[in-house]
């Protein structure tokens, strides 16, 4: 996935991302977003969303998009750049809703036991609108993956160690260690400090929350500024060591690549695909990074620095010709 080397990558990738924003504009027929009801028992409370673009073939690829704190589905839709790509490369996207009524900053609630855990609250939810969306859109079982911002990030981070039956990759943004927290307090440690674990204390987490599954275990990105101060950047690198850890892989990069402001951290699997990549973004505050033009819009916590839905898109394998995990 990566044979060019470093300066010429980048030049390949940008071109890449510029060409293929142009014909999404210029070609991809729009598709339909509006909430779905009626998905399932729905144990958290969640209301679900989608984006189902037009003439969506059967046996697609399928995304969940979870929000930051203090937005909403419809502003992840809006913002995020998901719809574009999936009209370009033809896959759904579920974009799960918390409701004020379960977090008063509409958080997702991915440091309560109640709501983290497999069968269990609001990851029980979105495994639900998972199915839904298998079942109604023909979505390919084998492809799911998971993406959040900030809160959203960590129930992301949750959901891969609870249902890594379910989802292929996830891509974490903002966002901290499956598992970190069990109450409200321990979230607030886990966003600004060191837990001081090891990597495999963290893989342990990871390995309990689905005893007894062995693999294989979902490809996972990691997408973090240097400036945050929301949620500190040390989340990154002990997510680097879960993720890594749980992949029976090193904490050193197999190789490391710029992009721009970008540092790419990549981490191959024994076969030489990447398993982990941990994407450091210099400057950046807390937020989803953005790219107008290329992908998104800016916003409140949308910030316009690269592209991230490009780049997690492709390391999943859901551009053409693509290799899928």
């Amino acid at each position: 996935m990566h044979p060019l080397p470093a300066f010429r990558r980048t030049l390949a990738w940008t071109a890449a991302a510029l060409v293929v924003a142009g014909s999404a504009v210029a070609a991809a027929p729009a598709g339909s977003f509006g909430q779905v009801t009626g998905f399932g028992a729905n144990p958290g409370n969640l209301s679900m969303y989608s984006y189902v673009p037009a003439s969506l073939p059967a046996d697609a690829p399928l995304v969940v998009a979870l929000h930051g704190c203090t937005q909403s589905a419809t502003d992840y839709y809006q913002h995020s750049g998901w719809s574009q790509y999936a009209d370009q490369w033809g896959f759904a996207v579920v974009f799960p809703q918390q409701s004020s009524a379960n977090n008063p900053q509409s958080c997702f609630d991915w440091y309560t036991p109640s709501d983290d855990g497999r069968g269990k609250g609001e990851a029980e939810s979105i495994r639900e609108m998972v199915s839904y969306a298998q079942s109604t859109y023909h979505a390919d079982a084998e492809r799911v993956f998971v993406t959040g911002l900030s809160a959203g990030g960590g129930m992301t981070a949750d959901l891969l160690a609870d249902y890594p039956d379910v989802f292929a990759g996830g891509a974490i943004n903002s966002g901290l260690p499956a598992q970190c927290a069990g109450s409200l307090v321990q979230a607030t440690g886990c966003q600004y400090n060191n837990q001081n674990k090891t990597p495999a204390q963290w893989g342990d987490l990871v390995r309990a929350a689905d005893p007894g599954y062995g693999g294989p275990w979902p490809r996972v990105a990691i997408w973090q500024g240097t400036a945050d101060t929301t949620v500190s950047p040390v989340n990154a690198t002990e997510l680097r060591d879960q993720w890594t850890n749980v992949w029976g892989l090193s904490q050193t990069p197999s190789s490391t690549v710029g992009i721009g402001n970008t540092t790419e951290s990549i981490y191959h699997d024994p076969q030489g695909k990447p398993a982990v990549e941990v994407y450091s973004v210099s400057g950046m505050a807390h937020g989803l990074a953005v790219h107008p033009g290329s992908c998104g819009s800016t916003g409140t916590y949308y910030l316009d620095y690269i592209c991230s839905t490009y780049y997690t898109a492709v390391f999943w394998g859901l551009n053409p010709g693509g290799t899928s995990p």
